[in-house]
């Protein structure tokens, strides 16, 4: 039979710390969305050096990416939009070189 006294804590067990919990979920899904667009920011870096033959400009993109995910992950008011914009000026490479 399931432990029905668990609802009146919001389904966690008594022994868990509800608000530790949902602030290390809450990192968690933060670091993994900037994590995602970074990494989305070295594929469009890595076409552009191979699609265009600009490597520099390729470089000089994952190194703001990396500048731009450490911005978004130390401020939770900018977040994923930081390296967002650096995938933005990778793809207008993409696009006009």
């Amino acid at each position: 039979m399931a432990n029905t006294n668990n609802a009146s804590n919001g389904g966690y067990h008594p022994d868990m710390d509800e608000a530790a919990h949902e602030a290390t979920y809450r990192g968690f899904v933060h670091f993994a969305e900037i994590g995602t667009v970074v990494v989305l920011c070295w594929v469009i870096a890595l076409a552009v050096g191979g699609v265009k033959h600009a490597w520099l400009t390729a470089i000089l993109g994952v190194l703001l990416s990396g500048v731009a995910g450490a911005v978004g992950a130390m401020s939770a008011s900018i977040g994923v939009r930081a390296p967002a914009v650096v995938a933005i000026l990778l793809l207008i490479a993409l696009a006009f070189y």
